[in-house]
């Protein structure tokens, strides 16, 4: 927990972790928010939503943080919606980046790719994947060809413990249900390149939650690495707008 004020609680994507999926974001959020930062289990046990986002929400309640803005990236936007279609007298709003209701086909296939790489033991294979998938092809492409084996090196090494579980519960996720019962202030920031999770899911969720505010980014699924001063400024805008 870092910072004073209003409540930010953080839920991370699938195979990332706190400090690489909101580590600039943090201290910028910290300025005028208390901010709650878990993670999720570090093991493959099955995980399930309901207990997740009931963890998540319990580690802000028993840091202190009785309220609070569940601020989700990729797999942690359906985590930050079960949150608050389960918890709705404590969650005051949503941020859902590179998000989605419920795993397409496409997106189901990509993590069975991960999962079979990790049984594999093959973390070289899995870094490739991701960083095929991970990023937009503009930015990729625009990378000079002698950075990628320290580029796949650095991201094998990273690999958190439990991504298996993850990517099990993107394939399981499911909360189409819970979208119309969405009444806090949301924003939905849309990555527009994403070669992961397909840009219409964010489009999706969008149109399903009453009121929720809008913002495109013309990057892929990794917003805070392509474009951070951009991500930045659309959270931080998006909490000043409406005192949260």
């Amino acid at each position: 927990m870092s910072g004073s004020g209003p409540g930010i609680l953080l839920a991370h994507g699938a195979s990332g972790d706190i400090p690489n999926n909101f580590g600039a974001l943090i201290p910028l959020l910290g300025r005028d928010h208390t901010v709650v930062a878990p993670s999720y289990p570090a093991d493959d046990t099955p995980l399930q939503l309901d207990r997740l986002a009931d963890a998540l929400v319990e580690s802000a309640v028993g840091a202190g943080v009785e309220t609070f803005t569940v601020v989700g990236y990729s797999l942690g936007t359906a985590v930050a919606v079960r949150a608050a279609a389960r918890h709705p007298a404590r969650v005051r709003g949503l941020v859902l980046a590179a998000g989605f209701a419920k795993a397409d086909n496409r997106l189901r296939l990509l993590v069975q790719l991960w999962q079979d790489a990790l049984d594999r033991g093959d973390l070289d294979g899995f870094a490739r994947l991701a960083l095929t998938t991970g990023f937009g092809t503009d930015f990729v492409n625009a990378l000079p060809p002698e950075a990628f084996p320290a580029l796949v090196s650095q991201v094998a090494a990273a690999v958190p413990a439990g991504t298996r579980a993850q990517a099990g519960l993107i394939a399981e996720a499911d909360t189409t249900g819970d979208l119309a019962s969405i009444t806090v202030p949301t924003l939905v920031v849309n990555a527009t390149a994403d070669l992961l999770v397909s840009p219409a899911d964010s489009r999706f969720l969008a149109e399903s939650i009453r009121g929720s505010e809008y913002a495109e980014l013309p990057v892929g699924h990794v917003l805070m690495a392509e474009q951070p001063e951009q991500w930045h400024d659309v959270v931080t805008g998006f909490l000043a707008r409406h005192g949260r």
